[in-house]
């Protein structure tokens, strides 16, 4: 989305016609995913539309399935092309711009597909704070101390910037909501994060990785390190160390590796499965290919400059993947006017995550920062960061009103099977029957649970 904004605004439309396929209609600002699970902002507020950014672009809603770059197609399917029964067509190129960037990592844990829970899609926060909110009623109404115990049990599985907001975030949420129950209290919950590494938030300096460990354990959040998930079923999560947790939710944010995509693609590869990339964003060895973001291994110049080492490459994180789409835009509209090239070159700034609402941790140009301004600093970083005016102001004003009113504790699990009261009726359900949400209704599954209730 970056680079074919940046692209439009160098090529005049008569000059090149610009194409965007993406499986999604919009964009997530992934940044935020973790204040939109906890209620601090609306879901539809963390998304960007491509259409509405992208003025005088075309917007194909598809799926790549391969890239012949040998003679310049890709592959795709639509929902129009299965719906028609024409399949996957060939559509021809003459510059392909690759960035679909990563997806979750997952390893052979027993159990793992059938009753984890991802954290890289809007949809996947949103369903998971109302998993969470779910757990909350049924410890409420059970009389079943383990029914009750594996409600109020939450795993995370991953201590990166991604795992440790969303469960920093939902144990804020949770913690709060719990106070609106006669009968469970912010005691009762038990949280826990699993680390196969010897620290967490590996994007920040010890020190720090430190003191977040130190701020999550005062909250009694149990922080594992050297510890790995070795199955999970039957509500029942086996840890390397021995431990046995009833949990009914099991969350897996244990990295990212590139995009399946690439493998379906002729382009040469690092040793991680990224795009090699030269400095300039282009594919190494190809013409007319470029390539940026989590799925690029791109030279990081800025580093080895500083005796990082030869072989560095970029972060798979925002700050590289934002700024490498101008300088490809620009790289790109320059080689077809046959000008001269940038390299890209960033000197990495630090690194800001928040640990709950006013609460945070920042390492930037060698400053630390603990507490409510580093909290404040992740908010307005991001929110500079956020595209459009519009989702500035819509997050901005969502931030307002929440610190003038109380959170939301709303569970709208329901939206997950919306057909679910009307195929209740349909067949035959009456008033004071099934009602949506219930083990009863048609359909009904917690999330990343395969057994019934």
């Amino acid at each position: 989305m970056y680079t074919a904004r940046a692209l439009r605004r160098a090529l005049d439309p008569a000059e090149a016609e610009i194409t965007v396929v993406s499986p999604d209609p919009y964009m997530t600002y992934q940044p935020f995913l973790a204040e939109a699970a906890a209620g601090n902002i609306s879901p539809r507020h963390v998304v960007v539309p491509l259409r509405a950014v992208l003025d005088r672009v075309g917007v194909v809603v598809g799926e790549v399935t391969a890239v012949h770059h040998d003679r310049r197609t890709v592959t795709l399917r639509t929902a129009a092309s299965v719906e028609d029964g024409s399949g996957a067509f060939e559509r021809e190129y003459d510059e392909l711009v690759l960035a679909p960037g990563a997806v979750s990592r997952t390893l052979p844990v027993p159990g793992l597909a059938e009753h984890g829970i991802g954290f890289r899609t809007v949809e996947e926060a949103i369903g998971l704070r109302n998993h969470v909110v779910e757990q909350l009623d049924i410890a409420s109404s059970t009389r079943d101390p383990a029914v009750r115990e594996a409600a109020l049990t939450f795993v995370f599985v991953g201590g990166g910037f991604g795992g440790v907001e969303a469960l920093a975030e939902l144990e804020d949420m949770a913690r709060y909501t719990t106070r609106y129950y006669h009968n469970v209290t912010a005691d009762d919950l038990r949280w826990i994060l699993v680390e196969a590494a010897d620290r967490i938030l590996p994007e920040v300096d010890e020190e720090m990785a430190h003191y977040a460990v130190r701020a999550l354990r005062r909250r009694n959040i149990d922080v594992r390190l050297h510890t790995r998930l070795d199955s999970i079923g039957g509500r029942i999560a086996h840890l390397s160390d021995g431990t046995v947790l009833p949990t009914r939710t099991l969350v897996w944010t244990a990295g990212v590796r590139p995009h399946p995509l690439l493998d379906a693609t002729d382009l040469p590869r690092d040793a991680r499965g990224r795009v090699e990339c030269t400095a300039f964003l282009s594919v190494a060895g190809r013409e007319h290919a470029w390539a940026a973001g989590d799925a690029a291994a791109v030279p990081d110049l800025a580093a080895r400059q500083a005796g990082a080492g030869a072989d560095e490459t970029c972060r798979p994180t925002a700050q590289h993947a934002v700024r490498q789409a101008a300088v490809l835009a620009r790289n790109l509209a320059a080689s077809l006017r046959d000008a001269p090239l940038t390299e890209y070159r960033h000197v990495y700034a630090g690194s800001v995550a928040s640990l709950g609402l006013h609460k945070g941790i920042g390492h930037v140009r060698g400053r630390r920062l603990t507490g409510y301004p580093a909290w404040l600093l992740h908010r307005a970083y991001h929110l500079g960061r956020m595209p459009t005016v519009n989702r500035k102001a819509r997050v901005l004003a969502e931030w307002t009103l929440s610190g003038l009113f109380k959170r939301e504790i709303v569970s709208l699990g329901s939206l997950e099977h919306p057909r679910a009261e009307f195929e209740s009726a349909a067949g035959g359900g009456a008033r004071g029957g099934p009602r949506k949400g219930f083990p009863d209704s048609p359909g009904f599954r917690f999330p990343g649970d395969a057994q019934d209730l």
